[in-house]
């Protein structure tokens, strides 16, 4: 039962990844990091990290795999953000 729920989990974790995808693409088509919030993302992103460490540490595939998925979504809205915003400003 334990491994039933750890792999329900880890699915869980990869469809939150794919929430970010949307983002992405909107962010990617309009060129433009207008109404992207950079600390909710930037705060996103730092939360995985913690959650990739934690699951290296706890030998939790399903969790450290789940949040490498998407912190490569996150930070890929992240990413993005940053380089709109500098191109757009000049500065972060």
């Amino acid at each position: 039962m334990k491994e039933i729920v750890a792999v329900i989990f880890g699915l869980g974790l990869l469809c939150n990844a794919l929430l970010f995808v949307p983002q992405i693409i909107a962010v990617w088509r309009k060129k433009t990091d207008e109404g992207i919030s950079l600390i909710t993302f930037g705060g996103f992103s730092i939360l995985q990290v913690v959650g990739i460490i934690h699951g290296l540490y706890q030998q939790d595939p399903s969790l450290t795999l789940g949040m490498a998925a998407s912190l490569l979504t996150c930070g890929s809205v992240t990413g993005l953000t940053l380089f709109y915003r500098i191109r757009r400003c000049g500065s972060v």
